[in-house]
């Protein structure tokens, strides 16, 4: 834009609509761009800034999912990020003389924060002046005694105005009424503020008019123009024909911020070659510094300047004003003071969130990252310089990849099973002597994924069961702990396939998908089947599940349930069998021997032998245990 535009901008075309300027500055890594606009003050809330969008060239999906948002560490934010449409809008009502005082141009920057990847995007935002201010004075009134002596040529200086405006709408000149006896001569100091002095152009005569009424005028150049008026009062005094000359025309010293109240920075000295009354010379500040004598104290007799009120750098870093020196005759000369207010480390870093995330899963990669702080020190030098660090052993670690901007990172494998929860203390530390530092404790709490299979604590099961039980009664019960949790912790037991003589093991027995109660399915038969084999599989309730198994062992107990069967004498239809006996037999003699088995086992199995019925129990007897029936 030119300057005409410029101009006609400022002259007043901004009260309707904002004239805004945008400048592009793109980093060589095409990873971070800055962006300038430039906006009159007082503009409405919601009144649009600029497309941050456009500007950027970044598309609204990008803003979206980067969860684009402003950063700032400052109290008031005026500026708003709408990333849904991607523009920049005014958040609050900008008053420039508030924000930046006499500084221009005036302008305050912060930072667009985007994630995944991370992407930082200054902008400045400059906030030219609009004329909403008039030139004022300090004083109600100004008072100058001058000897009727008094040199032509001489030099009065007057009470500086403050214009709260910068450049064209600020202060531009004074204007002195009437102007008979003196000229007003305007001047500008090496810091740009305005100042006047009353030049003498006409002889005082006291006898003729012992006092002169005069106004001075302060005026802007604004459109409309504003000014302010004080009223100068001049007392004629007689003859005092030498003003106080002071040894030097700048002083100047150094001063540690925070001085307590009372300390020494210099002393100013100026003589005077009169004598008597008008020789004696007293030291005050100049009307022209505002403010000064908030922060120092002049001992009007001595000249020793101390300071008044502890000095913060961060808020002047030098200050500048004038002493003046006067004598009983109401001549005065001034000088100036400069000093230079050097840095101590009195400020604590800051820390600021911009964004953390908890709880985090398991199986989160090394590198991670896990949070993003804003470090600031309002120190200067060595005394603002931060760094971080991490306090403890903890697999975590902080790295910076944008100034005064902090990653908080994963430098381990995590283990949900092994730690769940973390708090993790960063320790903010400026590199002044001695140090000052914070600390800010993050708890982070670690989400299970389904990285565990459900463990037996045996490898194999046993179970003894009497055959003919009831089918349907519970066997044995078995049990597998999953160290996850929630649903990746939630255990289901399943039978894995298998046969048993051709039929499928389902028949056999069966398992609660729950508790892991196993059931017999049928009735067993210990003559059949006297002990089968299977595997239980535990499965979790993860995505995908994972699952382990163990070995059962069915001991199938037999119970008397099978009488004796007699294989000899073998009998046919029901008929007795006969054995021939001699008559000659003695006692001894083996008739025959009955051979029996029972299928049962154990003792269910042992045989004994005994006469059951007979018509003479004295003739013969049966061998208990081996069945032979011999002649007693």
């Amino acid at each position: 834009m030119e300057s005409k535009d410029i101009h006609q901008c400022r002259g007043g075309i901004w009260r309707r609509k904002a004239c805004l300027f945008v400048f592009w500055c793109f980093f060589l890594n095409g990873t971070q761009a800055q962006i300038r606009y430039s906006i009159p003050e007082e503009m409405k809330k919601g009144s649009l800034v600029g497309n941050v969008a456009r500007d950027l060239g970044l598309d609204l999906k990008r803003l979206r999912s980067g969860r684009a948002r402003i950063v700032t560490g400052e109290n008031v934010q005026y500026a708003e990020l709408r990333a849904d449409k991607g523009l920049l809008d005014v958040h609050e009502r900008i008053d420039r003389e508030q924000l930046c005082g006499d500084v221009t141009p005036c302008s305050f920057t912060f930072e667009i924060l985007l994630e995944n990847p991370m992407e930082l995007h200054p902008v400045t935002i400059e906030v030219l002046d609009v004329n909403d201010n008039a030139p004022t004075f300090e004083s109600r009134h100004l008072e100058f005694e001058i000897s009727e002596s008094a040199a032509l040529g001489s030099r009065f200086l007057l009470e500086n105005a403050h214009d709260a405006d910068v450049d064209a709408n600020g202060l531009q000149s004074y204007i002195l009424t009437p102007s008979d006896n003196f000229v007003l001569k305007q001047h500008v100091s090496p810091g740009g503020r305005k100042y006047a002095e009353m030049v003498l152009q006409k002889v005082l005569d006291r006898e003729q008019q012992p006092r002169l009424s005069l106004k001075l005028v302060a005026v802007d150049g604004g459109n409309p123009q504003r000014s302010g008026t004080v009223n100068v009062e001049i007392i004629i005094l007689d003859i005092n024909d030498n003003a106080p000359v002071f040894n030097q025309t700048i002083y100047k010293a150094k001063l540690f911020e925070n001085a307590p109240k009372g300390t020494h920075v210099l002393t100013v000295n100026a003589t005077d070659a009169d004598s008597g009354s008008n020789g004696i010379v007293t030291y005050s500040f100049s009307k022209s510094n505002a403010g000064i004598t908030d922060l120092f104290h002049i001992d009007e007799v001595a000249g020793c300047i101390s300071v008044a009120k502890p000095i913060d750098y961060e808020k002047d870093k030098t200050i500048e004003f004038m002493v003046e020196a006067k004598d009983q005759g109401g001549l005065s000369k001034s000088a100036k003071v400069e000093i230079e207010v050097m840095d101590l480390n009195d400020n604590v870093p800051a820390i600021n969130v911009m964004s953390f995330t908890s709880p985090v899963q398991e199986d989160s990669p090394v590198g991670a990252t896990i949070g993003i702080i804003n470090v600031k020190d309002q120190d200067s030098g060595e005394n603002g310089h931060v760094r971080c660090a991490i306090e403890g052993r903890v697999p975590f670690k902080i790295k910076s990849n944008v100034r005064n901007y902090f990653a908080l990172m994963t430098d381990a494998d995590l283990d949900r099973e092994r730690v769940s929860e973390y708090n993790i203390t960063v320790v903010a530390s400026d590199s002044g002597s001695p140090p000052l530092s914070i600390k800010h404790t993050f708890n982070l709490k670690v989400s299970d994924v389904n990285d565990n299979a459900p463990v037996f604590p045996v490898s194999l099961y046993s179970a003894n069961v009497a055959e003919n039980n009831t089918p349907g009664g519970p066997v044995l019960s078995v049990s597998a702990k999953d160290p996850d949790e929630n649903q990746n912790a939630r255990v289901s037991y399943m039978l894995e396939q298998s046969e048993i003589g051709g039929r499928s093991i389902s028949e056999f027995v069966s398992v609660n998908a729950e508790s892991g109660v196993i059931s017999a399915a049928r009735s067993y038969d210990y003559e059949q089947l006297k002990e089968f084999h299977f595997r239980v599989r535990a499965q979790d309730g993860g995505s995908p599940p994972l699952s382990s198994n163990v070995s059962v062992r069915m001991l199938i107990q037999d119970q008397n349930d099978n009488a004796p069967q007699v294989l000899y004498p073998v009998q046919t239809g029901g008929s007795l069998l006969a054995e021939m006996v001699p008559r000659s037999a003695e006692v001894g003699y083996l008739v025959t021997k009955v051979v029996a088995v029972d299928v049962d086992s154990g003792q269910n199995a042992w045989l004994s032998y005994k006469v059951h019925k007979a018509t003479d129990r004295a003739l013969f007897e049966v061998g208990l245990h081996n069945g032979e029936i011999g002649v007693q």
